[in-house]
Protein backbone atom coordinates (compact mmCIF):
# COMPACT_ATOMS: atom_id res chain seq x y z
CA UNK A 1 0.00 0.00 0.00
CA UNK A 2 2.92 2.03 0.01
CA UNK A 3 2.32 2.75 -3.50
CA UNK A 4 0.28 5.86 -2.81
CA UNK A 5 1.61 8.95 -1.96
CA UNK A 6 0.17 11.43 0.82
CA UNK A 7 -1.85 13.46 -2.57
CA UNK A 8 -2.77 10.74 -4.25
CA UNK A 9 -3.74 9.05 -0.42
CA UNK A 10 -6.33 12.55 -0.33
CA UNK A 11 -7.42 13.06 -3.67
CA UNK A 12 -8.45 8.90 -3.45
CA UNK A 13 -10.59 9.95 -0.06
CA UNK A 14 -11.85 12.77 -2.02
CA UNK A 15 -13.15 10.97 -4.41
CA UNK A 16 -14.73 8.14 -2.61
CA UNK A 17 -16.42 10.54 -0.30
CA UNK A 18 -18.06 12.58 -3.06
CA UNK A 19 -19.13 9.63 -5.48
CA UNK A 20 -20.96 7.79 -2.09
CA UNK A 21 -22.89 11.45 -1.60
CA UNK A 22 -23.36 12.14 -5.35
CA UNK A 23 -23.80 8.76 -7.48
CA UNK A 24 -22.00 10.57 -9.96
CA UNK A 25 -18.65 9.95 -11.55
CA UNK A 26 -16.41 12.24 -9.43
CA UNK A 27 -14.17 14.92 -12.17
CA UNK A 28 -11.04 16.59 -11.03
CA UNK A 29 -12.92 20.19 -11.42
CA UNK A 30 -15.11 18.95 -8.82
CA UNK A 31 -12.49 18.02 -6.33
CA UNK A 32 -10.56 21.03 -6.99
CA UNK A 33 -14.03 22.97 -6.25
CA UNK A 34 -15.61 20.65 -3.71
CA UNK A 35 -12.48 20.90 -1.17
CA UNK A 36 -10.96 24.44 -2.41
CA UNK A 37 -7.65 22.83 -3.08
CA UNK A 38 -4.80 25.21 -4.06
CA UNK A 39 -3.88 22.21 -6.40
CA UNK A 40 -5.05 22.70 -10.04
CA UNK A 41 -7.64 20.77 -11.78
CA UNK A 42 -4.52 19.12 -14.09
CA UNK A 43 -2.28 18.57 -10.78
CA UNK A 44 -5.52 16.21 -9.81
CA UNK A 45 -6.63 14.66 -13.29
CA UNK A 46 -2.74 13.42 -13.04
CA UNK A 47 -2.96 11.80 -10.15
CA UNK A 48 -6.91 10.22 -10.54
CA UNK A 49 -5.48 8.63 -13.76
CA UNK A 50 -2.80 7.54 -11.48
CA UNK A 51 -4.80 6.12 -9.97
CA UNK A 52 -6.69 4.65 -11.95
CA UNK A 53 -3.41 2.64 -13.38
CA UNK A 54 -3.06 1.26 -9.96
CA UNK A 55 -6.46 0.04 -10.02
CA UNK A 56 -7.69 2.32 -7.34
CA UNK A 57 -10.05 3.99 -9.63
CA UNK A 58 -12.06 3.89 -12.77
CA UNK A 59 -14.15 5.38 -15.54
CA UNK A 60 -17.24 5.24 -17.04
CA UNK A 61 -17.09 4.88 -21.22
CA UNK A 62 -19.38 8.16 -21.31
CA UNK A 63 -17.47 10.31 -18.68
CA UNK A 64 -14.70 11.50 -18.42
CA UNK A 65 -15.15 11.74 -14.07
CA UNK A 66 -13.65 8.76 -11.87
CA UNK A 67 -15.63 6.21 -9.41
CA UNK A 68 -13.55 3.30 -7.29
CA UNK A 69 -13.19 0.54 -7.58
CA UNK A 70 -13.62 -2.15 -4.96
CA UNK A 71 -9.80 -1.64 -4.42
CA UNK A 72 -10.00 1.75 -3.61
CA UNK A 73 -13.37 1.44 -1.07
CA UNK A 74 -11.33 -1.29 0.50
CA UNK A 75 -7.98 1.50 0.58
CA UNK A 76 -10.45 3.49 1.99
CA UNK A 77 -11.93 1.60 4.77
CA UNK A 78 -8.61 0.49 5.90
CA UNK A 79 -6.62 2.95 5.69
CA UNK A 80 -8.35 6.59 5.35
CA UNK A 81 -11.72 6.33 6.92
CA UNK A 82 -11.65 8.04 9.93
CA UNK A 83 -12.52 6.54 13.32
CA UNK A 84 -16.19 8.09 13.78
CA UNK A 85 -18.54 7.96 16.59
CA UNK A 86 -22.17 8.69 16.48
CA UNK A 87 -23.63 12.23 17.56
CA UNK A 88 -24.45 12.11 21.30
CA UNK A 89 -28.03 13.34 20.37
CA UNK A 90 -28.25 10.03 18.13
CA UNK A 91 -27.37 8.16 20.73
CA UNK A 92 -29.61 8.98 23.13
CA UNK A 93 -32.21 8.57 20.62
CA UNK A 94 -31.78 5.00 19.80
CA UNK A 95 -31.31 4.32 23.90
CA UNK A 96 -34.33 5.85 24.17
CA UNK A 97 -36.42 3.46 21.56
CA UNK A 98 -34.78 0.60 23.72
CA UNK A 99 -35.85 1.95 26.38
CA UNK A 100 -39.48 2.45 25.17
CA UNK A 101 -39.31 -1.58 24.38
CA UNK A 102 -40.99 -4.02 26.31
CA UNK A 103 -37.99 -6.69 28.10
CA UNK A 104 -38.09 -8.94 25.82
CA UNK A 105 -34.77 -9.92 23.75
CA UNK A 106 -36.73 -10.92 20.62
CA UNK A 107 -38.12 -7.39 20.61
CA UNK A 108 -34.75 -5.68 21.01
CA UNK A 109 -33.47 -7.86 17.94
CA UNK A 110 -36.41 -6.58 15.54
CA UNK A 111 -35.90 -2.99 17.02
CA UNK A 112 -31.86 -3.43 16.05
CA UNK A 113 -33.05 -4.41 12.73
CA UNK A 114 -35.02 -1.56 11.86
CA UNK A 115 -32.91 1.06 13.16
CA UNK A 116 -29.83 0.09 11.46
CA UNK A 117 -31.84 0.10 8.25
CA UNK A 118 -33.26 3.25 8.82
CA UNK A 119 -29.88 5.01 10.27
CA UNK A 120 -27.61 3.71 7.42
CA UNK A 121 -30.30 3.64 4.21
CA UNK A 122 -29.65 0.06 3.63
CA UNK A 123 -30.97 -3.31 4.57
CA UNK A 124 -30.33 -4.74 8.31
CA UNK A 125 -29.92 -8.25 9.34
CA UNK A 126 -29.88 -8.96 12.84
CA UNK A 127 -30.02 -12.67 14.81
CA UNK A 128 -30.81 -13.10 18.28
CA UNK A 129 -28.35 -14.63 20.49
CA UNK A 130 -27.48 -18.34 19.35
CA UNK A 131 -26.81 -21.26 22.32
CA UNK A 132 -27.46 -25.04 21.23
CA UNK A 133 -30.15 -24.79 23.87
CA UNK A 134 -32.45 -22.43 25.89
CA UNK A 135 -32.46 -22.39 29.49
CA UNK A 136 -34.99 -21.00 32.13
CA UNK A 137 -34.58 -17.99 33.84
CA UNK A 138 -37.73 -17.93 35.68
CA UNK A 139 -41.60 -19.01 35.34
CA UNK A 140 -44.85 -17.25 36.48
CA UNK A 141 -48.39 -18.41 36.85
CA UNK A 142 -51.32 -15.69 36.47
CA UNK A 143 -54.27 -16.52 37.66
CA UNK A 144 -56.75 -15.16 34.75
CA UNK A 145 -60.03 -16.36 36.16
CA UNK A 146 -61.10 -20.11 38.17
CA UNK A 147 -59.13 -23.06 36.47
CA UNK A 148 -57.88 -20.80 33.53
CA UNK A 149 -53.98 -20.06 33.97
CA UNK A 150 -51.59 -17.45 32.02
CA UNK A 151 -48.12 -19.93 32.07
CA UNK A 152 -44.93 -16.93 31.61
CA UNK A 153 -42.16 -18.72 30.46
CA UNK A 154 -38.57 -16.18 30.33
CA UNK A 155 -35.71 -17.64 29.17
CA UNK A 156 -32.10 -17.04 29.65
CA UNK A 157 -31.41 -16.43 25.92
CA UNK A 158 -34.46 -13.67 26.15
CA UNK A 159 -37.16 -15.01 25.20
CA UNK A 160 -40.37 -14.68 26.79
CA UNK A 161 -43.10 -17.16 25.85
CA UNK A 162 -46.53 -17.43 26.82
CA UNK A 163 -49.23 -19.95 26.92
CA UNK A 164 -52.90 -20.11 28.16
CA UNK A 165 -53.58 -23.31 30.79
CA UNK A 166 -56.90 -25.12 31.64
CA UNK A 167 -56.34 -26.66 34.79
CA UNK A 168 -58.71 -29.37 36.54
CA UNK A 169 -59.95 -28.94 39.21
CA UNK A 170 -58.99 -25.26 39.45
CA UNK A 171 -56.32 -24.99 41.83
CA UNK A 172 -56.61 -21.97 44.74
CA UNK A 173 -54.37 -19.03 45.04
CA UNK A 174 -52.38 -20.59 47.39
CA UNK A 175 -51.45 -24.06 44.96
CA UNK A 176 -50.57 -21.60 42.20
CA UNK A 177 -47.93 -19.72 43.68
CA UNK A 178 -46.69 -22.79 45.70
CA UNK A 179 -46.49 -23.78 42.55
CA UNK A 180 -44.68 -21.69 40.38
CA UNK A 181 -41.97 -21.48 43.39
CA UNK A 182 -41.22 -25.46 43.39
CA UNK A 183 -40.79 -24.84 39.81
CA UNK A 184 -38.53 -21.58 39.86
CA UNK A 185 -36.39 -23.69 42.53
CA UNK A 186 -36.23 -26.70 40.20
CA UNK A 187 -36.19 -25.14 37.00
CA UNK A 188 -34.16 -22.41 37.07
CA UNK A 189 -30.50 -22.40 34.60
CA UNK A 190 -32.08 -25.30 33.51
CA UNK A 191 -32.68 -27.08 29.18
CA UNK A 192 -35.67 -28.20 28.61
CA UNK A 193 -34.12 -32.31 29.05
CA UNK A 194 -33.15 -31.05 32.83
CA UNK A 195 -36.67 -29.50 33.15
CA UNK A 196 -38.48 -32.80 32.39
CA UNK A 197 -35.71 -34.87 34.40
CA UNK A 198 -36.86 -32.79 37.56
CA UNK A 199 -40.51 -33.52 37.10
CA UNK A 200 -40.56 -36.28 38.88
CA UNK A 201 -39.84 -34.96 42.11
CA UNK A 202 -42.55 -32.32 41.66
CA UNK A 203 -45.91 -32.39 43.31
CA UNK A 204 -48.60 -33.33 40.63
CA UNK A 205 -49.58 -29.54 39.79
CA UNK A 206 -45.89 -28.56 39.73
CA UNK A 207 -45.13 -31.52 37.79
CA UNK A 208 -48.18 -30.70 35.21
CA UNK A 209 -47.18 -27.08 34.13
CA UNK A 210 -43.31 -28.46 34.34
CA UNK A 211 -44.22 -30.53 31.50
CA UNK A 212 -45.61 -27.25 29.24
CA UNK A 213 -42.91 -25.52 30.09
CA UNK A 214 -40.60 -28.49 28.88
CA UNK A 215 -42.07 -28.55 25.86
CA UNK A 216 -42.48 -24.51 25.37
CA UNK A 217 -38.55 -25.12 25.41
CA UNK A 218 -38.67 -27.94 22.92
CA UNK A 219 -39.85 -26.20 20.35
CA UNK A 220 -37.90 -22.94 20.90
CA UNK A 221 -34.71 -24.85 20.91
CA UNK A 222 -36.24 -26.53 17.50
CA UNK A 223 -36.40 -22.73 15.96
CA UNK A 224 -33.24 -21.45 17.58
CA UNK A 225 -31.03 -21.80 13.66
CA UNK A 226 -33.80 -20.67 11.79
CA UNK A 227 -34.35 -16.66 13.11
CA UNK A 228 -32.95 -14.03 11.32
CA UNK A 229 -34.51 -10.73 10.79
CA UNK A 230 -34.43 -8.90 7.79
CA UNK A 231 -34.98 -4.73 7.24
CA UNK A 232 -34.89 -1.93 5.13
CA UNK A 233 -35.37 -3.69 1.22
CA UNK A 234 -36.93 -1.43 0.14
CA UNK A 235 -34.50 1.20 1.20
CA UNK A 236 -31.56 -0.37 -0.47
CA UNK A 237 -33.19 -1.17 -3.75
CA UNK A 238 -33.68 2.33 -3.71
CA UNK A 239 -30.34 3.13 -4.44
CA UNK A 240 -29.13 3.86 -7.89
CA UNK A 241 -27.16 0.72 -8.19
CA UNK A 242 -30.03 -1.38 -7.76
CA UNK A 243 -32.63 0.71 -10.17
CA UNK A 244 -31.87 -2.42 -12.71
CA UNK A 245 -34.55 -4.90 -12.83
CA UNK A 246 -31.57 -7.98 -12.97
CA UNK A 247 -29.19 -6.42 -10.36
CA UNK A 248 -32.30 -5.49 -7.63
CA UNK A 249 -33.14 -9.09 -7.84
CA UNK A 250 -29.72 -10.20 -7.53
CA UNK A 251 -29.84 -8.55 -4.36
CA UNK A 252 -33.10 -10.10 -3.62
CA UNK A 253 -31.81 -13.40 -3.69
CA UNK A 254 -28.66 -12.21 -1.64
CA UNK A 255 -31.18 -11.79 1.16
CA UNK A 256 -33.17 -14.85 0.84
CA UNK A 257 -29.81 -16.97 0.60
CA UNK A 258 -29.99 -18.17 3.88
CA UNK A 259 -26.84 -20.33 3.73
CA UNK A 260 -25.40 -18.13 2.73
CA UNK A 261 -26.22 -15.38 5.27
CA UNK A 262 -25.82 -18.50 8.05
CA UNK A 263 -21.70 -19.25 6.80
CA UNK A 264 -21.15 -15.33 6.95
CA UNK A 265 -22.59 -15.46 10.55
CA UNK A 266 -21.07 -18.09 11.29
CA UNK A 267 -17.51 -16.61 10.53
CA UNK A 268 -18.26 -13.12 11.24
CA UNK A 269 -16.11 -11.45 13.49
CA UNK A 270 -15.63 -11.82 17.68
CA UNK A 271 -18.05 -9.56 20.12
CA UNK A 272 -17.20 -5.81 19.90
CA UNK A 273 -15.59 -6.37 16.20
CA UNK A 274 -16.29 -5.10 12.58
CA UNK A 275 -15.74 -6.80 9.44
CA UNK A 276 -16.18 -5.24 6.29
CA UNK A 277 -17.01 -7.61 3.28
CA UNK A 278 -16.79 -5.06 -0.03
CA UNK A 279 -17.63 -7.21 -3.48
CA UNK A 280 -17.26 -10.58 -1.89
CA UNK A 281 -13.69 -10.46 -2.14
CA UNK A 282 -13.44 -13.22 -4.48
CA UNK A 283 -14.89 -15.79 -1.69
CA UNK A 284 -18.41 -15.10 -2.20
CA UNK A 285 -19.38 -14.50 -5.63
CA UNK A 286 -23.24 -13.24 -4.31
CA UNK A 287 -22.37 -10.65 -2.68
CA UNK A 288 -20.14 -9.17 -5.53
CA UNK A 289 -21.65 -6.02 -6.56
CA UNK A 290 -22.42 -5.50 -2.67
CA UNK A 291 -20.80 -4.30 0.48
CA UNK A 292 -22.15 -6.37 3.91
CA UNK A 293 -20.79 -5.10 7.33
CA UNK A 294 -20.91 -7.23 10.24
CA UNK A 295 -20.78 -6.78 13.92
CA UNK A 296 -21.42 -9.55 16.55
CA UNK A 297 -23.11 -8.42 19.93
CA UNK A 298 -23.45 -10.55 23.14
CA UNK A 299 -21.11 -11.63 25.97
CA UNK A 300 -17.68 -13.31 25.36
CA UNK A 301 -17.96 -17.12 25.95
CA UNK A 302 -21.15 -16.62 26.22
CA UNK A 303 -24.46 -16.32 23.65
CA UNK A 304 -23.74 -14.08 20.58
CA UNK A 305 -25.83 -12.37 18.11
CA UNK A 306 -25.28 -10.95 15.43
CA UNK A 307 -26.39 -7.76 13.42
CA UNK A 308 -25.13 -6.89 9.60
CA UNK A 309 -26.11 -4.03 7.23
CA UNK A 310 -26.30 -4.83 2.96
CA UNK A 311 -26.03 -1.86 0.32
CA UNK A 312 -24.34 -1.10 -3.08
CA UNK A 313 -20.32 -0.90 -2.58
CA UNK A 314 -20.90 2.99 -2.91
CA UNK A 315 -21.72 2.55 0.82
CA UNK A 316 -21.40 5.42 3.84
CA UNK A 317 -19.46 3.17 5.27
CA UNK A 318 -18.32 5.93 8.80
CA UNK A 319 -21.90 5.96 9.16
CA UNK A 320 -22.94 2.59 8.98
CA UNK A 321 -19.76 1.10 11.13
CA UNK A 322 -20.00 3.58 13.77
CA UNK A 323 -24.03 2.90 14.09
CA UNK A 324 -23.34 -0.94 13.93
CA UNK A 325 -21.05 -0.38 16.76
CA UNK A 326 -23.00 1.95 18.78
CA UNK A 327 -26.09 -0.73 18.05
CA UNK A 328 -24.32 -3.78 18.52
CA UNK A 329 -22.63 -2.48 21.99
CA UNK A 330 -26.38 -1.42 23.35
CA UNK A 331 -26.92 -5.09 22.56
CA UNK A 332 -24.23 -6.56 24.53
CA UNK A 333 -25.32 -4.28 27.57
CA UNK A 334 -28.41 -5.47 27.35
CA UNK A 335 -27.93 -9.02 26.90
CA UNK A 336 -25.53 -8.78 29.47
CA UNK A 337 -28.15 -7.09 32.32
CA UNK A 338 -30.75 -9.88 30.99
CA UNK A 339 -28.08 -12.80 32.36
CA UNK A 340 -26.93 -10.75 35.16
Amino acid sequence: MNELSERRRAVLGMVVREFIATAQPIGSQHIVAAYELAWSPATVRNEMAALEELGYLTHPHTSAGRVPTEKGYRYFVEHLLEELTLPLAEQIRIRHQFGQARMDLEQWVRLAASILAQETQAAALATPPRVDRCHAKRIELISLREGVILLLVVLQEGRVREQMLSLEPPPSLDELIRAEHLLNVACRGADARQVEARLTVLPELAAQVGGVVADIMHRVDAGLSDHLVREGLGRVLAAPEFGHGEVARHVMRVLDERLLLESLISQGPGVGEVQVIIGGEGRWDALRQTSLILSRYGIHDGPTGMLGVLGPLRMPYGRAISTLRYVGGLMSELLADWYG
